[in-house]
């Protein structure tokens, strides 16, 4: 890639190597720096939110921020569109229809994996599912009001970027930078150009920006491996189609490779038996204090969310056991007790379940953790029917967005054919599980562990059975 600017600021990453951004004394007065954006009071509060959720807490060098993620996916912005530009013209010309410049559509792109997670508070996307749900809002669309309304004035006069620049007529489109973080809608096929389209499966798609660098940021930084997928060879063999973002089937096993990775973080890092653990005790307690940690409808306030961070939630909380007030004092000590490792529950037995293209994961018992309970509590004997249990059964979709309105996002180039056809419709794709849960039976002790254990195997019918219970 041919660097525009020759004096670009550079930051050092393990995972990319040199990252490059336009400094301050790059571009002229009166138009916005990427490192304006870059060091922005909404950007750099990232620093103080991990991008691994809870588990830092169990993987110990893993002390990486959303901060170091999204300058990842700022440049794997640039390798993307450095690769996919001229075949995203080819095949919107085909269409009659026009592309903005490289420069605009690579500073686009650019802003969208820098901004992606502005909108993220505490505990990423914890905090999601525990707090901005009952207000209708997810991080995405938080961030996407954060975009508009507090960084919209610096990213309208963005011009360039380290290897680029827009064309004098051209303004970059703040809506457009909140439309591409979002997930699509089941209305949203015809929405906007077909450029504009495309570019979204860079951000909402099999694999984009965002889980490209995830993937590899977080198995490097939690030991898992220092090079879990190849993505120059993803990258290579990738390109638009007249159909959307289309990998040659050259590449297939590159995405096979990157999906089974990605997978296995969710099995060995994300759902690791002691971060699902951390975080059952940690949904008692946002329950019982969310409204101490922060008051009303963070979208009402903008001003109070941006100072809602990991570090500001941990520091408030770990000083309410010294609190006059009695119930502001109890959640205080059982605050201390999560921040000294002192935890809660305890995994007595696991099992997997795979699901497949045939099998009906939503009509499955074990899509409802309190149905699963409730019928491992009735075959237990009497003395150990009232114990604290916990049913806990987090979902990795193995394959994203083979259903739902985003399912078009991802196609595949048959070079023996030479035809374009949707990924699903290939045979080693289609051999792939839709999706794999983890259900997980805890409890104070292991008292009663083999007969949870043999009361969970009950619930599953014999091809079911996985007992993988050292994970």
């Amino acid at each position: 890639m041919t660097s525009f600017v020759k004096e670009a600021e550079l930051s050092h990453d393990p995972i990319h190597g040199y990252i490059a951004y336009t400094g301050r004394q790059h571009v002229p007065d009166g138009e916005t720096s990427e490192a304006d954006i870059i060091q922005h009071p909404w950007v750099q509060r990232l620093r103080y939110i991990h991008q691994l959720q809870t588990a830092w807490w169990v993987f110990p060098t893993a002390e990486h921020t959303r901060f170091q993620h999204v300058l990842g996916a700022m440049h794997l912005a640039s390798r993307s569109i450095d690769r996919l530009y001229d075949s995203l013209v080819h095949a919107c010309q085909n269409q009659g229809q026009s592309v903005p410049s490289q420069g605009y559509v690579e500073t686009l792109v650019r802003m969208a994996g820098l901004l992606h997670d502005v909108g993220h508070g505490p505990f990423g996307h914890f905090l999601d599912d525990h707090f901005l749900s009952p207000f209708g809002l997810t991080h995405e669309t938080l961030g996407a009001q954060i975009i508009q309304s507090q960084l919209g004035s610096l990213l309208a006069n963005l011009r360039q970027n380290p290897n680029s620049r827009m064309q004098e007529s051209e303004r970059l489109d703040p809506a457009q930078v909140a439309w591409l973080i979002q997930r699509p809608k089941s209305n949203a096929a015809d929405e906007g150009p077909m450029w504009l389209r495309f570019l979204r499966s860079l951000l909402s798609g099999i694999y984009t920006i965002d889980n490209m660098d995830f993937v590899l940021r977080d198995a490097y930084m939690t030991g898992y491996s220092t090079m879990s997928f190849d993505i120059e060879r993803l990258l290579h063999y990738s390109f638009f189609s007249e159909q959307g973002l289309t990998i040659h089937d050259r590449g297939l096993n590159a995405l096979l490779r990157f999906m089974a990775a990605r997978s296995e973080l969710f099995r060995a890092v994300y759902f690791h038996r002691e971060v699902r653990a951390i975080d059952l005790q940690l949904t008692d307690l946002f329950a019982e204090s969310k409204d101490l940690l922060f008051a009303g409808n963070p979208a009402e306030n903008l001003d109070a969310y941006l100072d809602f961070t990991e570090a500001s939630l941990l520091v408030d909380a770990g000083r309410w056991q010294q609190s006059e007030d009695a119930r502001i004092r109890s959640l205080g000590q059982q605050w201390h007790q999560l921040l000294r490792q002192q935890m809660v529950w305890r995994m007595v037995c696991q099992r997997n379940l795979v699901f497949g293209e045939q099998d009906s994961e939503a009509a499955s018992i074990f899509s409802d953790p309190d149905s699963v309970e409730r019928r491992v509590r009735q075959q237990l004997p009497p003395e150990a029917k009232d114990i604290p249990l916990r049913v806990d059964i987090p979902r990795h979709i193995y394959r994203p967005h083979t259903r739902g309105p985003a399912r078009n996002q991802n196609f595949l180039y048959n070079a023996d054919r030479d035809e374009i056809r949707t990924l699903a419709d290939n045979q080693l794709f289609r051999h792939l599980p839709i999706s794999q849960r983890v259900c997980r039976v805890y409890a104070h002790d292991h008292q009663f562990a083999k007969l949870i254990a043999s009361a969970l195997d009950s619930l599953l019918g014999p091809n079911q059975l996985d007992d993988l219970t050292n994970m």
